[in-house]
């Protein structure tokens, strides 16, 4: 196979895969989804004997109830907290700005009639408070004071005829996206409570707003447990009523997952817990955990909590937070070497303050690495081009006669020492630099919204004006006049059209990505023009001799 065929056919391939997921995730038939009115009674699958306990009740999809509410503001989170059910109802993320509107400031969790998206918790047991259940609150505006470490949100729940009273706070912290929801069960009753808190998401089925089609990420819920790591659960496969996950543990968390954010519930200690999902209808589903606290003596209370980190997908923070959850920044299958090119990245931010200029550091020291094995690859292409004229005369010298044909330009790679396919060694190495590169720049929050330079104000969105775009093709155009020509008119023509095609494709590619294509192709040109004169130079003296 012609080397050029063969690398335009692996980097063709790719972005057609690209494509097939993000049509894939868009566009393919969705299952029915039933309606609120047939919507089981109970939420979720009913947990098993070991937690002695009925399952929490659903959320309708016709709506949330709404009662008094908190307003919490932090240095990085605006929250809101209603006294229906204690729910986390809002949440703003103060350092990061929607994607279709930067004047917008970024939200996570949002109180919507057709796309909600919250955080609830409540208590398993007849005569015990759930998410339905509404609480006791002091409604007004909560600031952390300056200099303050933490702020409390207080609220409370009674019911005087079994003399059972839940106290829930929401405790926020300085610079933190983590939430810590503590809950103190007190029992003034004469009959012992079997604690059984459960931790929830409710959330819309639809990828986050802003999402571009041809960048497939996902979005749905996720479990992690130390035995079966990290298990994404597909909204597609809650609705169908066949997801695969360990639902039974005494470890792990319970999340959900979109482009660059994360939520989760983190159960702490080796507690006994219980994962479930639900298809709520309208499009609404349902992940958390159930976790068995134990019995609660009458005159006794107990008190337990439940940290709750939603925010973005930055990388340590991520991995201080809770073993696996890092794993929900989605690198693919070469995370192997996506680890140490993001590693490499911002080692190399932190010294030039620019993702822009680290990306171009970054390929430059990539380039020098493989610098021998392409180098060997560009002088056997030098090699290649050179018998262009040679295997064009053989070619009209057999004409339709293929096996002659071949069984010469085989002789002839033989006599001048040339394997026809050293020149596909040099994209070859990069593809999987490539690939892994671009779920880098895919998954890489710490690069939301950075800029570069001039018109890239977002290294993570496409290049508004096209320009990269424009000078990647040209680049690629430069590229094949470099190399060998085919001897086929149509491939020929087939080769100058893959480099436009290619243009429109990384139109809608991140400009990080696009950026790096860019200097590696300028790199590649400079590398290959000084190759050829070498090997076009270092044959003319033998010829004089001669």
């Amino acid at each position: 196979m012609d080397n050029q065929r063969l690398i335009l056919f692996i980097v063709f391939s790719f972005s057609l895969l690209l494509l097939w997921e993000a049509w894939q995730d868009k566009s393919a038939p969705q299952p029915t989804v039933p309606s609120a009115m047939s919507a089981p009674a109970t939420g979720v699958p009913a947990p098993s004997e070991a937690l002695k306990a009925t399952a929490p009740p659903v959320t309708p999809s016709t709506g949330f109830g709404k009662g008094p509410r908190a307003v919490v503001e932090t240095d990085v989170l605006h929250a809101t907290i209603d006294a229906n059910g204690g729910d986390l109802r809002e949440l703003k993320l103060l350092q990061y700005r929607e994607t279709e509107d930067k004047n917008q400031v970024f939200t996570l969790f949002e109180d919507s009639q057709t796309q909600p998206y919250l955080a609830q918790s409540g208590l398993v047991g007849k005569g015990l408070p759930t998410h339905r259940s509404l609480f006791q609150l002091n409604p007004g505006t909560y600031r952390l004071a300056s200099g303050a470490a933490q702020l409390e949100v207080p609220l409370v729940w009674d019911d005087p005829a079994t003399g059972v009273r839940v106290e829930k706070t929401y405790i926020f912290k300085r610079g933190s996206y983590q939430i810590t929801v503590k809950t103190r069960v007190i029992n003034g009753g004469t009959q012992p409570i079997d604690l059984t808190p459960y931790y929830q998401f409710t959330r819309h089925g639809e990828a986050p707003r802003g999402e571009s089609f041809f960048l497939y990420t996902y979005t749905g819920a996720a479990v992690y447990t130390d035995a079966k790591k990290f298990q994404k659960v597909a909204f597609k496969d809650i609705q169908e009523g066949k997801p695969d996950f360990e639902k039974t543990a005494n470890n792990g968390w319970v999340g959900m997952v979109q482009h660059h954010f994360v939520s989760a519930w983190l159960p702490e200690g080796s507690v006994k817990r219980e994962y479930y999902t639900r298809a709520l209808g309208d499009g609404l589903y349902t992940a958390g955990v159930i976790v068995a606290e134990g019995a609660l003596a009458p005159g006794q209370q107990k008190t337990f909590t439940v940290p709750l980190y939603a925010g973005p997908q930055t990388q340590v923070v991520l991995e201080k937070t809770a073993p696996g959850l890092e794993l929900t920044r989605d690198y693919g299958w070469l995370t192997p070497l996506a680890y140490p090119i993001f590693w490499s990245l911002e080692k190399i931010e932190r010294l030039v303050g620019n993702w822009g200029w680290a990306i171009i550091i970054l390929t430059f020291l990539l380039k020098l690495a493989l610098y021998p094995l392409s180098a060997a690859g560009y002088k056997s292409m030098a090699k290649m081009k050179k018998l262009t004229p040679r295997l064009q005369k053989l070619k009209e010298t057999y004409g339709d006669d293929r096996a002659k044909l071949h069984q010469s330009m085989a002789e002839m790679y033989k006599t001048e020492k040339i394997n026809p396919l050293g020149g596909c060694l040099p994209i070859l190495i990069q593809i999987p630099v490539f690939i892994a590169l671009y779920w880098v720049l895919l998954a890489a929050v710490e690069m939301r919204g950075a800029p570069w330079l001039g018109w890239i104000t977002d290294l993570t969105a496409p290049d508004p004006w096209y320009i990269l775009p424009i000078i990647m093709g040209i680049t690629s155009i430069l590229q094949v006049k470099l190399n060998p020509q085919p001897m086929d008119p149509m491939q020929a023509k087939i080769m100058m059209i893959m480099p436009v095609a290619f243009t429109v494709m990384f139109i809608f590619f991140p400009a990080g990505l696009v950026l790096y294509w860019v200097v590696n192709n300028i790199l590649s040109i400079a590398q290959q023009w000084a190759i050829n004169r070498q090997v076009v130079g270092g044959d003319k003296p033998a010829a004089g001799k001669a």
